[in-house]
């Protein structure tokens, strides 16, 4: 075989990649198994009751809850693109994933967290506009206006983890195949590249991360910079109009904090279980505490929860009562059948 073939066969990409952040010891697996299921349960089921009083509840039908809604949307599949996988490798002896299938989980997971970093940028400017412009309120963030920025965030996420899928694609991995955490992601994919120092890829991955990370959290801080400073000149209409923010700003907080120390704190810095709960934080946390905190931190939401509720108990009730009624083993239906027949 020439030096070339062989060369060329060295920087081959395997067909395996084997994952390696898994603990070795079988109680730690379990353990792993049902906190990460618990964790996924809530995910879901919390920003699938977020979506569903959305839709049902016509007091929520306004451009601040259809972005939540989308956003809830956003974290169910966020979510959903590594703890399935994770899941499953818990408790599998050979924690492995597929090379097609490692740029996959790639792709869709900066995807999605591309697009809930702009769809939480267009969140911070409607409620500058609500705040500071509300007579142009209506005319400024109309149905219209709202599909085109949730289209701008979804389009923006797919283009940039296209690019990002097909450089990792690309890296020379020269026969080498594990990979030192959870999940198939880009530092750790370029740490278990034969060129580490892969200057293009780096380039693209901060260039691309950076431009829309760092511009959705920007327009974001120039959003909440205006509000504040409308809030604190205005006084008690706009403090009260602030109070719908604080759910909006503590979730960019987690997700734009979280993900910040993930990526610029060096990984060499600091041990490997430090960069493994740093990228669980951002990457399967946040989607999980998102409808806590909107549910717990927003009185609209608590209402409709309530009402919903409220439905449900009333609907229950009605349907035992009509079982009672309709069924004369039952000893209420026996008393009034024996009560009947004495009249």
């Amino acid at each position: 075989m020439s030096p070339k073939s062989l060369q060329q066969g060295n920087l081959s990409s395997p067909t395996m990649f084997l994952l390696l952040g898994f603990s070795s010891t079988y109680r730690a697996q379990v353990t792993l198994c049902l906190c990460f299921s618990l964790i996924y349960l809530v995910t879901v089921l919390g920003n699938l009751l977020i979506v569903t009083l959305i839709w049902l509840d016509a007091h929520l039908h306004s451009p601040m809850y259809f972005f939540l809604g989308h956003l809830s949307f956003l974290d169910i599949c966020y979510s959903s693109v590594t703890l399935p996988k994770i899941l499953g490798d818990s408790l599998s002896p050979q924690k492995t994933i597929s090379f097609v299938g490692c740029i996959t989980q790639i792709y869709f997971f900066l995807c999605f967290g591309g697009s809930e970093c702009i769809l939480l940028a267009a969140m911070a400017y409607d409620r500058y506009l609500a705040i500071c412009q509300p007579l142009h309120y209506p005319a400024l963030m109309s149905k219209k206006m709202c599909h085109c920025l949730v289209a701008i965030s979804w389009l923006s996420g797919s283009f940039s983890s296209l690019i990002q899928a097909f450089l990792t694609a690309c890296l020379p991995f020269c026969g080498s195949n594990m990979v030192d955490h959870l999940f198939c992601e880009i530092p750790f994919l370029l740490k278990a590249s034969c060129n580490p120092n892969a200057l293009l890829n780096k380039a693209a991955l901060y260039a691309l991360a950076g431009t829309i990370a760092m511009g959705s959290f920007l327009l974001t801080l120039v959003s909440y910079v205006h509000i504040i400073r409308a809030v604190l000149q205005k006084g008690a209409g706009t403090q009260r109009a602030f109070a719908t923010c604080t759910s909006h700003l503590t979730v960019v907080t987690l997700f734009f904090g979280t993900g910040a120390i993930a990526y610029l704190v060096p990984h060499s810095s600091g041990s490997k279980d430090i960069d493994e709960v740093l990228a669980l934080l951002y990457a399967i946390v946040t989607p999980m505490l998102n409808p806590i905190i909107y549910s717990l931190r927003n009185s609209e939401v608590k209402g409709a929860i309530g009402k919903a509720l409220h439905k449900v108990v009333l609907r229950m009730s009605t349907k035992v009562a009509g079982i009672m009624l309709s069924d004369p083993t039952l000893p209420t239906a026996g008393m009034q059948l024996s009560v009947t027949q004495h009249t």
